[in-house]
């Protein structure tokens, strides 16, 4: 037995750089699944945030729609006014 083993009544786990090495893995393997948890949350909110600013948008882009449409000004004098802005 060298001197990085215990006896028996250990269950054959290692002493000194052995087991801080099997702790150290432990712990970066658990690192990695959080960051891989964290991960799929991120993509999710992502995905959710777009689809929120897509239906905020088509509101607004159909609020314009019936603005103009409600407007007394022709579509020409819109298109002037929008133009002059640039």
């Amino acid at each position: 037995m060298n001197c990085w083993q215990g006896s028996g009544d250990n269950g054959g786990k290692t002493y000194g750089k052995g087991k801080k090495t099997i702790m150290l893995d432990e712990k970066i393997e658990k690192a990695q699944d959080a960051v891989e948890k964290a991960k799929v949350r991120y993509d999710a909110a992502v995905k959710e945030l777009r689809v929120l600013l897509e239906k905020k948008d088509a509101q607004r882009k159909q609020e314009l729609l019936k603005a103009v449409e409600n407007s007394p000004r022709s579509f020409d004098e819109i298109m002037a006014f929008l133009k002059a802005e640039e």
